[in-house]
């Protein structure tokens, strides 16, 4: 599979960054890598909703632009960013069909129980919304969860 576009989602996290590093292994030279950073305000009662808004994609832009700038630093020559404003599953999924990414490779942040049940699953959710084909990194020391079914006997099928 020729990788003309890797759409790799960051949320201003070393773990995010980290899947960065690995798209860079899996293009080959004048593979685009396009780094994501969906942006939403959150603004206190009575605040203006407008300039919220106009604050998140600012800052967006700034942290985008340090990484892009590292990148190339460390000679990654084909590097675009972009900020989309909205939900980050919806943004990865939207901007993937954008892009015409041919892989998407993030991290996830490896939650379970509680934290996932309130968080959600940004990497669940951009499996199941895109065609694109996704690389999910692990973080380093995240538990392995066998699933609840593991151990029982499988059953044999009936026809």
């Amino acid at each position: 599979m020729k990788l003309g576009k890797i759409l790799v989602p960051l949320d201003g996290s070393a773990l995010a960054e980290a899947a960065m590093w690995k798209a860079v292994e899996l293009g080959t030279t004048g593979t685009m890598l396009v780094l994501l950073r969906a942006a939403e305000a959150y603004r206190m009662p009575g605040a203006d909703p407008i300039q919220a808004q106009i604050n998140a994609v600012h800052e967006a832009e700034e942290y985008l632009g340090a990484v892009a700038a590292r990148a190339k630093e460390a000679g990654i020559d084909h590097v675009e960013t972009h900020v989309w404003y909205g939900p980050p599953a919806a943004a990865i999924i939207e901007a993937a069909e954008a892009q015409d990414a041919d892989l998407i490779v993030m991290s996830s942040h490896g939650r379970s129980g509680l934290g996932r049940l309130i968080l959600g699953s940004v990497a669940e959710s951009v499996l199941r919304g895109t065609r694109a084909p996704v690389l999910v990194l692990r973080p380093e020391g995240a538990p392995v969860e066998p699933p609840s079914d593991a151990g029982k006997p499988l059953e044999a099928s009936r026809v």
